[in-house]
C-alpha cells in the first residue's frame, strides 16, 4: 500500500492517545447535556422485520415554514431549482405530511440528520450540506430544517407525530467526519455551540490528517478507514474527546425519541471503534441500526469485511450486493437467474438475513426510472418495489419513488418531492405489500426458496413454519406458461392477494407431492406480479429474530415472532431466565441476564406450556464496550496474503480463534509501520482480558507468537491504547 507523509505521524498520535483538560471539559459538558435533554416518550415498538423504511432527504420534501428559508443566504435558492442548494424543505413540512407516510404503509421513516451542518460557502462555490452530512455541533439542530434558534421543538414535534402514527424514527448519522476542510468552516466541530477543533488547531489528533481517497485505496482495509472521503475532514474516534462526542450525539438524539439509527459510510468508519458505538447505542435504549457499507457484489476485496462486520457488529447494512443484481435485473433487461444466485449466497453469507435493508433506489445511485430507459420503466419499478418489498431483509423506499420521481447522478437524484398522490399505482402497491409485510410473518423471518425461474420470471416462496407467501414476476414481454410449479401452500384456491393491481392471476393447488404441492398450470402475463399467501394462526412459539444481536447482561432485546400468546410465559438465555419488561403475542420485551460470555441461545416458552420456541444464537458481552487500539511491535514476518490477527479469551475477542471469519482483524499496517501492526478493538469495559497474536497465512496456517498470555485491564470508559512487541 501507497503511504502518505502523514501516515507515521497519524500512527503515532493514535497510539499515544494523550489526555487534555479541554477533552475532558467537553466530555462533562456533553454529558450535562444528555442528562437535561428532553426525553420524547419512546415506546418499546416491535423489531423492525415487519416494517417498511421510507427515506426522506428532508430538505426535499416540504417546506412547512418558510421562516427558516432566507433569501440572503447564498446557500439557499429560493426558486427551488438549484439542486446544489438548500430549497426550504424542514420537519415542520415533514410533519404535515405524515398522514401521507401512514396511508402508504410506511411504518419506520429515514430521515437526513438533523445535526446542524456547516454554514459557510466553502471555495467550489454555494454548495450547501442540505444532505446533512458536514455537522458542525453534535448537539443542535440545524437552522435551515427547524428555526433559526436551532431549537429542537421542530424535531420533537415530528417525533410526536411519527410516533402517534405508529411510525418509527431513523436518523442518518455521520461518525466519520465533520466538513470540508481546508475551506469554508475547515472542519469545525462543537458541542452545544462550544468549538472543539478544527483542521488547523487539530489538538490531541482529533482528525486524520491522510490524503484523499483515490482509485483502489476505496477496497483498502487501511486506507479506507485511515485516508480521507472527499475532503471531509476525518474525525479520530481513537481521540477520547472524538468518541465522547459522537456517542454523546447518538445518545442526546435518541433522549429527542430516535428510534433507530442509519451509519453513513460505515466502511470508511473505523471497523472495531463501531462496535461500541452500536453497544453504546443499544445499552441506552432500544433501538436499530443499519450502515452503509459499499460492497457491490462478493468480488469486491472487502466483501469479506463486510460479512464480518455485519454478522458481529450490532450493524446491519444497505443490501448494495442485492440492489447491484436487483438494477441489473429489473432497470436493465439482466436474468432472475442471476438474482436468485445472489440470494442464495447471502442465505449463506450473512447470520442476520432478515435485518438486511433493501432498497431500488437510493440517494448516491440514478433513480430506478433513469437507469431503465424502456418503455415499460413503470411496469419494471412496480415489479422492483415488489420483489424488495417481499424480498428477505426490511424494505427501504426513496422519497418519490412511488410519484416515478425520475433522477440522474448526485445531486439530481435528490430533486423535489413532484406530488403526493395516494392513487399511483406504486402508493397502492407499497401500501398493500406494506400490510402483507407486517401480518405475515413468512416475509418478516421467512426462508427464501426459488420455486420456478427462467431468465424472465421468477418465482420464489417465502416461508415461516405455517406462513406462507409465494411471489412471481415475470418481467417480460410476452405471457408464460407456467407448469409443474410446486409450493408450501396446501391445496386450495389462492386469489391474487395484489387483486391484479399488477395484472396478477389466481392460482389453484391440487395435489399434495414430493417436496410440496402441486399446482394446476397456468399462464403468467408479461410485466405482472402475482403474490399468494397463507398465514394460519397458531398456538405454538415461533421466534423470528432478537434485536440487537449481542449485549451485555442488563440490556433490554426485542423478540420478534408469533404464537407467544398472550400472557406472560418465560424467556431464556441458555438455562438462565430472563425478567420480562412486555409480552404480547408477537413482540417480547426482556433483559439479558446475569450470564456468561459467549453465544447463548434464546428461546420462548408460552404461558402453560412446557415446549420451547426455537432458538436464536445471542452473543453475550461481559460488560458495556469501549474501544482499545492493540499494536504489536515487530510482528511476526509476513508474505503477501498472509496477516496478523488478535485473538483472546472473550467473545469480544474471539475466543481464542485461529481463522480470518473467527479471530479479530486482519490488523492493519503500512509502508511506513511495517512490521507493526494495529487494531482498534472493542471490548468489555473493566475487565481483565488474556490475548496472544497471530499469523495465519494465506493457505490457512497458523503460527502462534511464543510466551504467555498478554493481559490487559481494559479501562471502565473512555478509550483505551495497548502497545506490545510480539513474542519470539
Amino acid at each position: 500500500m501507497k503511504a502518505t507523509d502523514t501516515d507515521s505521524a497519524v500512527h503515532s498520535k493514535r497510539v499515544s492517545t494523550p489526555c487534555h483538560c479541554w477533552a475532558r471539559v467537553a466530555i462533562v459538558l456533553a454529558a450535562g447535556l444528555l442528562a437535561a435533554a428532553p426525553l420524547a416518550a419512546q415506546s418499546l415498538r416491535a423489531g423492525y422485520n415487519r416494517d417498511v423504511i421510507y427515506q426522506v432527504f428532508v430538505d426535499r420534501f416540504f417546506d412547512g415554514s418558510s421562516a427558516n428559508n432566507d433569501p440572503s443566504d447564498p446557500l439557499f435558492d429560493a426558486s427551488g431549482t438549484d439542486l446544489q442548494r438548500y430549497i426550504g424543505g424542514d420537519f415542520q413540512g415533514l410533519t404535515q405530511k405524515v398522514g401521507y407516510l401512514k396511508n402508504m404503509g410506511i411504518s419506520a421513516v429515514w430521515v437526513t440528520s438533523p445535526l446542524d451542518n456547516r454554514n459557510l460557502q466553502t471555495l467550489n462555490g454555494s454548495f450547501a450540506p442540505y444532505h446533512g452530512y458536514e455537522m458542525r455541533d453534535t448537539l443542535k439542530p440545524d437552522e435551515h430544517f427547524t428555526d433559526a434558534a436551532r431549537n429542537w421543538a421542530a424535531f420533537d414535534s415530528f417525533v410526536t407525530a411519527a410516533h402517534n402514527a405508529g411510525i418509527k424514527v431513523i436518523v442518518d448519522f455521520a461518525p466519520n467526519h465533520s466538513n470540508v476542510r481546508n475551506s469554508g468552516e475547515n472542519g469545525s466541530l462543537s458541542a452545544n455551540g462550544v468549538f472543539q477543533a478544527n483542521y488547523a488547531t487539530n489538538p490531541g489528533g482529533f482528525f486524520h490528517t491522510g490524503a484523499n481517497l483515490a482509485g483502489g485505496q476505496f477496497d483498502s482495509a487501511y486506507e479506507t478507514q485511515y485516508l480521507t472521503l472527499f475532503d471531509l475532514t476525518d474525525l479520530n474516534q481513537e481521540n477520547a474527546t472524538v468518541d465522547a462526542l459522537l456517542k454523546g450525539a447518538v445518545g442526546n438524539l435518541q433522549n429527542h425519541g430516535v428510534d433507530g439509527f442509519r451509519i453513513d459510510a460505515t466502511k470508511h468508519v473505523n471497523w472495531g471503534w463501531q462496535y461500541s458505538l452500536a453497544n453504546a447505542i443499544y445499552s441506552n435504549r432500544t433501538s436499530f441500526i443499519f450502515g452503509e457499507w459499499v460492497a457491490d457484489d462478493s468480488g469486491n476485496p472487502l466483501y469479506r469485511d463486510m460479512l464480518k462486520f455485519s454478522n458481529r457488529s450490532g450493524i446491519a447494512e444497505l443490501n448494495f450486493p442485492l440492489f447491484t443484481r436487483a438494477s441489473s435485473v429489473f432497470a436493465q433487461g439482466g436474468s432472475f437467474i442471476d438474482l436468485d444466485n445472489v440470494i442464495g449466497q447471502q442465505q449463506g453469507d450473512f447470520a442476520y438475513q432478515n435485518d438486511l435493508v433493501n432498497f431500488i433506489d437510493n440517494h448516491d445511485r440514478q433513480r430506478f426510472l433513469t437507469v431503465d430507459t424502456s418503455s415499460n420503466d413503470r411496469k419494471h419499478l412496480h415489479e422492483a418495489l415488489a420483489f424488495i418489498l417481499t424480498a428477505r431483509g426490511i424494505p427501504c423506499i426513496y422519497y418519490g419513488s412511488e410519484q416515478y420521481l425520475e433522477g440522474g447522478n448526485d445531486p439530481d437524484n435528490r430533486r423535489r418531492m413532484p406530488a403526493f398522490d395516494e392513487t399511483t399505482t406504486a402508493f397502492k402497491l407499497i401500501k398493500a405489500l406494506s400490510t402483507l409485510r407486517n401480518a405475515n410473518e413468512a416475509l418478516a423471518f421467512g426462508s427464501t426458496s426459488e420455486r420456478w425461474i427462467n431468465s424472465n420470471v421468477y418465482i420464489y416462496e417465502r416461508k415461516f413454519y405455517d406462513s406462507v407467501v409465494v411471489v412471481a414476476i415475470n418481467k417480460g414481454t410476452a405471457a408464460q406458461n407456467i407448469g409443474g410449479l410446486v409450493t408450501s401452500l396446501p391445496t386450495g384456491s389462492y386469489a391474487d392477494y395484489l387483486d391484479n393491481l399488477v395484472g396478477g392471476v389466481s392460482l389453484s393447488v391440487l395435489a399434495a407431492t414430493a417436496g410440496g404441492y402441486s399446482t394446476a398450470n397456468f399462464a403468467l402475463p408479461a410485466n405482472s406480479v402475482s403474490i399468494w399467501q397463507r398465514d394460519p394462526a397458531t398456538t405454538t412459539a415461533q421466534l423470528g429474530n432478537v434485536t440487537p444481536t449481542a449485549a451485555q447482561p442488563g440490556v433490554k432485546v426485542i423478540i420478534s415472532g408469533q404464537g407467544f400468546g398472550t400472557s406472560t410465559g418465560s424467556v431464556k438465555f441458555g438455562a438462565s431466565s430472563a425478567a420480562i419488561t412486555s409480552w404480547s403475542d408477537r413482540q417480547i420485551v426482556a433483559t439479558v441476564p446475569n450470564v456468561g460470555q459467549g453465544s447463548s441461545v434464546v428461546t420462548v416458552t408460552r404461558s402453560g406450556s412446557s415446549t420451547a420456541s426455537n432458538g436464536f444464537n445471542f452473543s453475550v458481552y461481559q460488560a458495556r464496550l469501549v474501544p482499545v487500539t492493540f499494536t504489536v511491535y515487530n510482528a511476526a514476518p509476513t508474505n503477501p496474503g498472509d496477516a496478523i490477527y488478535l485473538t483472546g479469551n472473550t467473545v469480544e475477542l474471539g475466543n481464542w480463534a485461529t481463522t480470518p471469519a473467527s479471530a479479530v482483524g486482519a490488523m492493519l499496517t503500512n509502508a511506513s509501520t511495517y512490521p507493526n501492526w494495529w487494531l482498534t478493538v472493542s471490548v468489555p469495559a473493566g475487565k481483565t482480558i488474556q490475548y496472544k497474536f497471530i499469523r495465519i497465512r494465506a493457505d490457512g496456517s497458523v503460527t502462534w507468537e511464543n510466551g504467555g498470555n498478554h493481559s490487559v485491564a481494559v479501562r471502565a470508559s473512555g478509550v483505551g491504547a495497548v502497545n506490545v512487541s510480539w513474542q519470539y
